[in-house]
């Protein structure tokens, strides 16, 4: 699967976050599981890890978990009980290691491996935390739109530094519109939603830009979706401190 293509596609799961954080918390929820399993499923095949299967359970258990904790969480601090979703998945990324029955090749890398993929979808959780929070809808709505236009502007068929400057400047432009028309944010909220994103969408877009496995469609899905899971923490870390 091509750059163009991996862009367009991500900006489509971006736009499917606003769309949800739209009509309520429950469709945002299910947006979010959807992606948690579709980056489960592509994260062991995009870093040629040696069990895939035991992998996916790895990353789409915890990931599944953290937006069930997230979404039953009543009161601040949102994400209280994503500590023991993080400590339960570490836990049972060693169970999956010593289940093999493989004579356990490439130990490390199998066990590092999957607690990162853990790590990103749990990040995912960070968007229902964000809702939550005071003027959360409009929050997340910009967010996602940031990082779908910032996805966009990455198909660009740039060179290098090129293709990362064109995304922030396209994912700026069109947060710091979005943010004009809602009511409950100010042009500077736009404006670090949109340098946060479009650095965050340009540099995966770099690192990912000449791998080999994303040739593999499976692969190609974790790219797809990562930038979109790690955005859900980083938005509401970013979120409330600049916004409240």
């Amino acid at each position: 699967m091509n750059l163009s293509t991996r862009a367009v596609a991500s900006a489509c799961a971006a736009a499917a976050i606003a769309g949800g954080a739209y009509l309520g918390a429950v469709p945002l929820l299910v947006v979010l599981g959807a992606l948690v399993v579709l980056f489960a499923a592509g994260w062991a095949p995009l870093l040629g890890l040696p069990v895939p299967g035991g992998t996916f359970f790895v990353v789409v258990l915890p990931g599944l978990g953290a937006l069930a904790a997230a979404q039953v969480t009543q009161s601040e601090p949102w994400l209280a009980n994503l500590p023991l979703v993080v400590a339960m998945g570490v836990l049972l990324a060693f169970i999956n290691e010593l289940l093999r029955g493989d004579g356990r090749e490439r130990l490390v890398e199998s066990l590092v491996g999957g607690v990162s993929g853990m790590v990103v979808a749990v990040s995912a959780a960070g968007w229902i935390s964000a809702y939550k929070t005071d003027d959360g809808m409009s929050l997340v709505v910009l967010s996602a739109v940031s990082l779908a236009a910032a996805s966009a502007a990455s198909a660009a068929r740039l060179h290098g530094w090129l293709t990362l400057v064109a995304t922030i400047v396209g994912s700026v432009v069109v947060a710091i519109a979005v943010a004009l028309v809602m009511p409950d944010l100010a042009w500077l909220d736009g404006l670090w939603t949109g340098l946060v994103a479009g650095a965050l969408i340009g540099s995966l877009q770099l690192l990912f830009d000449k791998l080999p496995e994303l040739r593999r469609p499976r692969a190609a899905l974790a790219a797809i979706v990562l930038p979109v899971a790690v955005g859900g923490i980083l938005v509401y870390v970013v979120g409330r401190i600049l916004v409240g």
